[in-house]
């Protein structure tokens, strides 16, 4: 059945008739596709492999957390413990959505195997989950300053052929958005569970630095 994620709009850097890798970064919550499109020069990755960035606009829907107002989000959300009214449906369509993207980069000619997934806040949330219910082998995760909270099918649903996929985690000490006890968690929660995991932390809110921007190109140049 359609779902109203099965189609994301995007913005795209990088031909893909002639990429070697993808990446799909998804944006967090109120923002969109272009949000992380003036990070890529500051990677300052090599040109070769080439590399070709997708960046999704999640769709816009009410968001409980701010009082129903209608934005751009991946899934509603009533608050960051996760403790009432989980909107299960919407991560599960998105999950699928962000599926959709790896099949479409797939089809370019792009392998599952050099297709990196990424994402901030609850884009990140929604980066790490279909990464490790991909039933492709992808390059690796990255996910910043988000959380990762265990659905009842989480079990189930993680495939083994990504259990040694790299996952990059990163998050501010002093985010006051997502607290910065969800990120570390998160990557205790991935250890526990033998996944190959990197967490860094940064002096900084609920943001991208210089420092990390700057970890983000060494970690993915030596996975590439």
């Amino acid at each position: 059945m359609a779902t109203e994620v099965d189609s994301l709009e995007t913005v795209e850097l990088g031909d893909p008739a002639t990429a070697d890798y993808s990446i799909i970064w998804l944006h967090g919550l109120g923002a969109d596709g272009h949000d992380f499109v003036s990070l890529v020069p500051q990677l300052n990755l090599p040109a070769s492999p080439q590399i070709r960035f997708v960046f999704p606009h999640a769709p816009v829907r009410p968001v409980t957390v701010n009082g129903g107002y209608p934005m751009r989000a991946w899934f509603d959300i009533a608050d960051l413990t996760f403790s009432e009214d989980i909107d299960e449906a919407g991560i599960t369509d998105a999950i699928s959505a962000v599926h959709q993207l790896i099949d479409q980069e797939i089809a370019h000619g792009i392998p599952s195997e050099n297709i990196f997934l990424a994402g901030f806040s609850q884009g990140g949330f929604i980066a790490l989950l279909s990464g490790l219910f991909c039933p492709k082998q992808l390059a690796g995760l990255i996910s910043l300053s988000s959380f990762l909270w265990r659905p009842p099918q989480f079990d189930q649903q993680r495939q083994p052929i990504n259990q040694k996929t790299p996952i990059l985690i990163a998050h501010g000490s002093q985010d006051d958005i997502v607290p910065f006890k969800s990120g570390e968690t998160s990557a205790q929660l991935l250890e526990s569970y033998g996944y190959e995991v990197s967490f860094n932390h940064y002096p900084m809110g609920h943001a991208v630095c210089r420092d990390e921007t700057t970890a983000i190109s060494k970690w993915l140049q030596q996975h590439l």
